[in-house]
């Protein structure tokens, strides 16, 4: 019967091509760019066109409507119409250098995974890491440049977003604690299991999982319907995306076109502006420490509704000295004897310890600045977060070390918070405890890798 099974779904014919309205969409207005086209870097023959209906792969993948874009990447909801399914296809634009490391980072992951050995296949981190299910290119007629496109299972909103339809932007603590417990799940399988740095840990980077993926057909009966936004050129569409608000589920890490793997450290640019870690700041060698960082740096967005560390004009470096103040005034000035021998050091600070240029140090704290919690809550809270938010990355706790915090445990002044670990299931708590042997294990077990080679709005 088993047999029988599998030998239909094998001969089972590809799903009929869709026919997509060539009329009754709403056209944009001419004289502003529309999304892509926004960045002032954005070329029409580095940008693949796609069109909906168009079919890629040898008609494997149709493309029924366009979800997001960012600065190197257009993505659209697909269909797979051999294996009956949807699907993510993620079409990068030509000449781009952060694809290579993407591809390699994705690659790394698929490669561990493929192991049989238990430990690493039953971590529980690896089901909230994106993982890539295809690969190919396209190119057009009378032009060199070729456009590299990833498939992956499709996925519902940012975690920004889904904070940001929230009350003022903050979310209820119990449902941070199960997102965020399963984030550090997450890094831990990265850091430990896969030898992996991510690089660029941040809200809109983690994406919310569907609960039924036949919901999707949903948006793709939208798009029959009211054809999407979009401004048409002689040679090529600009479509406006659509938003996939389905059901969400467990919230999963993507982006890896920032990841680094295969060495202990790093020294080149890394991390979003408002996420720069002091070690990054300060151009010394990083490592998987950055990644929580930003962790912290995540978690008070989450709870407070804004950001601990502010954005500021005239440029990452500009901006640098700023960004240093801000962290002084929030965690303290760094510890006796970090800066020695920091060659960066006589960048940011005077020989008596002040900042350079008269830049003055708010006189705020994290105690000040949190106004979203009250009580032991706001106790617990502050506790967990200084752990994190510590100028010595080499004292800052690893993903397995904050997955035992009690933070995570929640007391009677929760009892209201009916989100409480919400997305933790018991199997993941016995998790942490079996990894408990291996807390001291060396990033990136295992034989040794070559380091992998290598933005804007949500990509689904």
């Amino acid at each position: 019967m088993e047999s029988s099974t599998k030998n239909q779904t094998e001969t089972r014919e590809p799903s009929p091509i869709r026919e997509f309205p060539t009329s009754g969409f709403d056209l944009a207005d001419p004289s502003k760019p529309l999304e892509e086209e926004k960045y002032a870097w954005y070329s029409a023959q580095d940008f693949y066109p796609a069109t909906l209906g168009q079919l890629f792969k040898e008609d494997k993948y149709q493309v029924i409507c366009k979800l997001g874009y960012g600065s190197a990447s257009t993505t659209w909801l697909c269909r797979d119409l051999t294996n009956h399914r949807y699907v993510v296809v993620k079409i990068y634009a030509a000449g781009q250098g952060q694809i290579a490391r993407e591809v390699a980072a994705l690659k790394r992951i698929s490669d561990v995974l493929s192991k049989t050995e238990e430990p690493v296949k039953h971590h529980h981190g690896a089901q909230f890491v994106r993982t890539l299910l295809d690969s190919f290119e396209v190119s057009r007629p009378g032009l060199r440049n070729t456009n590299i496109c990833l498939v992956f299972n499709p996925l519902g909103m940012t975690l920004g977003e889904t904070r940001q339809v929230m009350y003022n932007g903050q979310m209820p603590l119990g449902l941070v604690r199960g997102i965020m417990f399963n984030m550090l799940l997450a890094l831990d399988f990265l850091h430990r299991k896969v030898g992996m740095v991510h690089g660029d840990f941040q809200e809109d980077n983690i994406m919310m999982g569907v609960e039924d993926p036949e919901d999707i057909k949903e948006i793709e009966d939208e798009e029959l319907e009211t054809p999407s936004k979009r401004k048409v050129y002689k040679d090529h569409v600009i479509y406006a995306s659509r938003l996939l608000n389905l059901c969400p589920t467990h919230p999963v890490l993507c982006d890896f076109g920032e990841a680094r793997f295969g060495k202990e450290s790093y020294g080149e640019e890394a991390m979003p502006d408002v996420y720069r870690a002091p070690e990054v700041l300060l151009r010394l060698n990083w490592n998987e420490k950055i990644d929580i960082w930003a962790f912290g740096m995540v978690l008070w967005t989450l709870v407070q509704g804004t950001n601990l560390l502010k954005s500021y004009p005239g440029g990452r470096w500009k901006s640098a000295l700023p960004h240093m103040a801000r962290i002084i005034s929030v965690i303290g000035p760094p510890p006796e004897g970090f800066l020695d021998g920091v060659d960066a050091a006589d960048e940011y600070f005077e020989e008596d310890g002040k900042l350079k240029d008269g830049v003055e140090v708010e006189e705020i704290s994290l105690e000040k600045e949190l106004t979203a919690l009250y009580g032991v809550q706001r106790e617990r809270f502050l506790a967990f977060l200084k752990r994190i938010l510590v100028w010595d990355p080499e004292k800052r706790p690893s993903a397995l070390q904050l997955l035992k915090d009690p933070w995570f445990v929640p007391g009677p002044e929760d009892e209201d918070d009916s989100d409480e670990h919400s997305d933790t299931s018991e199997e993941e708590e016995e998790e942490v405890e079996y990894e408990e042997e291996g807390e001291d294990e060396e990033m990136g077990e295992g034989e040794a890798e070559e380091e992998g080679g290598g933005g804007g709005t949500r990509q689904a």
